[in-house]
């Protein structure tokens, strides 16, 4: 399924102006990701120590002592990943610039045999690999060998501040169900709540990503259930152990 794109009227003819989403592949990656972690991860130990214990201090303790190990470990984790990404991305630039410095006939000729894959005419290969080389070298060879552009470039520092944030707000939620919820209804109302926020992040990352909606929707509610039904059985157990 292509995503829609807007239209507008110009000069008398209707102009196609296309909407892409490769340029909010990092910042959804790490987003969806961290909230998804964080309501699952908190809502499932909020379950798992309320079906095992009553006390709503507990309850709220160790939901909210997940909700900050959790946001660190995410950052922590994301930084470390995509800060690898992003050191071998500088190394083949670096690299890049150098052979453009110090042999240029032969990356000339590298770009003009790409082309040549691409189904261009020698001649004309030759010619587009001399025009963009002028216009902008190390751009072309980066992106044509590499597949490295400004958009799709590693940004460990954003990356980490979104899933931080991101798994903060999802955990958030689950722990504010488990707080204001009665000891009676606290089990069924998290259940509720986190149920229905999985599927709005689901339908919200597909729109963001410009994807169809109802396979990511299902995906993360299904997934979210399982998991928390299996910590659910995991604390009852523990809790009749312990009683």
């Amino acid at each position: 399924m292509w995503p829609r794109g807007r239209r507008r009227w110009h000069n008398g003819g209707m102009a196609h102006i296309e909407r892409h989403a490769a340029h909010r592949v990092g910042v959804l990656r790490a987003s969806v990701l961290g909230a998804n972690d964080g309501i699952i991860s908190t809502a499932c130990l909020i379950l798992a120590v309320a079906a095992a214990s009553s006390d709503t201090d507990a309850i709220v303790t160790a939901g909210f002592a997940g909700l900050v190990a959790g946001a660190v470990s995410m950052a922590l984790g994301e930084y470390v990943s995509v800060k690898s990404q992003s050191d071998a991305e500088k190394a083949d630039i670096a690299k890049e610039t150098w052979e453009l410095e110090t042999m240029p006939e032969h990356e000339l000729d590298e770009l003009t045999e790409i082309y040549i894959a691409k189904g261009l005419p020698r001649a004309l290969a030759r010619d587009v690999a001399e025009e963009l080389t002028r216009h902008d070298a190390l751009g072309t060879h980066l992106a044509e060998e590499l597949g490295i552009t400004r958009i799709t470039q590693a940004r460990p520092v954003q990356a980490a501040v979104s899933s931080a944030l991101s798994f903060s707000v999802g955990a958030a939620v689950p722990l504010a169900a488990a707080a204001l919820s009665g000891e009676d209804s606290r089990i069924a109302i998290t259940l509720a709540v986190v149920t229905l926020t999985l599927g709005v992040l689901g339908w919200a990352g597909a729109r963001f990503g410009l994807a169809a909606r109802r396979r990511p929707v299902i995906r993360v509610v299904v997934g979210g259930l399982i998991a928390m039904a299996i910590t659910i059985g995991i604390g009852e157990l523990f809790g009749a152990a312990i009683a």
